[in-house]
């Protein structure tokens, strides 16, 4: 296996995959399952479910996933990087750099493509609700998911959610469900001993270094990254409260700068919590290219730590019908929580006129209608979005 191929196709990815998380599902579903067949639907759902069922960001742990089934662990860090790099050097490159973000004609721009977030999540959600939700009991699964995500706001909504819908569907569908026919394994997969070493350096990473941390710049910096990296579940969105607390309430950074770099961070492609690299790059302390790596790295390990280190485990325990049960209605539930995603914070932050409406709706007509590819309605609708403003609608 090429390690290079593996490098080439995540890059790709990173550079055009705009839409967050959901989206990035659909992306890799696509990419991997339908396209490549680099993995089977039932290692794909697999992987999916342990990765939504870890706090940490849900698509660069699936990604990292299907690189090290291809290409063992080295491509496993391959895959991250290729997926990760593009938008975490746009964002550090503007954060030193410089990008006047008050211009009309980049309010424009940045509106334009949060509103290609809108319309490539929507795709998304219903690709995985015809994939992920075949029947009565995975769409009711979905439903109450999408109902608790709404109702509980943040962690509790998003993880009830998730646990509700294992329990639903162990509880009525294991007795109509199999274990399925192809296991939902990983090549090159890590040994028992090794899932252990790397859960206990998750483990003593997350106690150790907020004691030792005190007088040493590098590790203040290091320790709210990983803080956040390891405790949030939901997808990039729920770190906010966090980083916000470690960098602006702590006077780290200014909180016009994070405001707009969480507004950039929504317009590039790839995983949203490359978002750390901004904060990294303009912290006090340790700015620069410096803090934006340490940053990077520091939100990403825990994540990436946990899904390699449960891996080994996983794989066994999910070829019981029971398991197999309740990953479909954890698959499905997950189904309901992007949905509410998509809703909140997605559309209700983008869709704020009747121009936001329309041009929306041009970009659900041609994936949906016409199913153009993704690319041209990443360029379509921020230049529908310059237009519109240039003629002072």
């Amino acid at each position: 296996m090429s390690y290079l191929e593996v490098f080439r196709v995540f890059l790709r990815l990173g550079v055009t995959s705009f839409g967050g998380p959901v989206a990035h599902v659909g992306y890799f579903h696509n990419e991997f399952v339908l396209k490549r067949q680099w993995a089977s639907q039932a290692q794909f759902s697999s992987w999916l479910a342990i990765c939504q069922a870890l706090p940490g960001p849900a698509s660069s742990q699936l990604g990292f996933l299907i690189g090290w089934h291809r290409a063992g662990w080295v491509g496993a860090l391959l895959a991250w990087a290729g997926f990760t790099l593009p938008s975490a050097l746009v964002l550090v490159w503007l954060a030193l750099y410089g990008l006047t973000t008050h211009a009309t004609w980049v309010a424009a721009l940045v509106q334009g493509l949060k509103l290609v977030a809108v319309v490539v999540v929507a795709q998304a959600v219903l690709s995985m609700f015809k994939v992920l939700c075949p029947g009565w009991l995975t769409r009711l699964v979905a439903a109450i998911g999408l109902a608790l995500a709404l109702m509980l706001s943040g962690w509790f909504g998003q993880i009830g959610a998730i646990i509700a819908g294992g329990m639903i569907a162990l509880l009525w569908g294991s007795r109509a469900r199999q274990a399925p026919s192809v296991p939902a394994t990983i090549d090159h997969a890590p040994s028992r001993a090794l899932g252990l070493t790397l859960l206990a350096a998750f483990g003593v990473l997350l106690l150790l270094v907020p004691v030792i941390a005190s007088g040493v710049e590098v590790l203040q910096l290091f320790d709210p990254f990983y803080r956040a990296g390891a405790l949030v579940f939901g997808g990039g969105h729920v770190m906010l409260p966090l980083l916000e607390s470690a960098t602006v309430t702590a006077g780290r950074v200014t909180a016009d700068d994070f405001v707009t770099g969480y507004g950039l961070a929504q317009a590039v492609p790839g995983p949203l919590f490359t978002f750390a690299a901004w904060l990294g790059a303009l912290d006090t302390t340790s700015p620069g290219w410096s803090g934006a790596t340490l940053a990077l790295v520091a939100i990403f390990l825990p994540g990436l730590l946990l899904v390699a280190g449960v891996l080994p485990f996983w794989a066994s325990v999910s070829q019981t019908p029971h398991a197999f049960a309740a990953l479909a209605g954890i698959n499905a539930a997950v189904v309901g929580v992007l949905a509410a995603a998509w809703f909140d914070p997605i559309a209700k932050s983008s869709l704020v006129g009747i121009t936001d409406w329309m041009i929306a709706a041009i970009g659900l007509a041609m994936l949906l209608w016409r199913q153009y590819p993704i690319w041209t309605v990443v360029l379509t609708l921020p230049l529908l979005s310059l237009g519109l403003q240039w003629l002072g609608l």
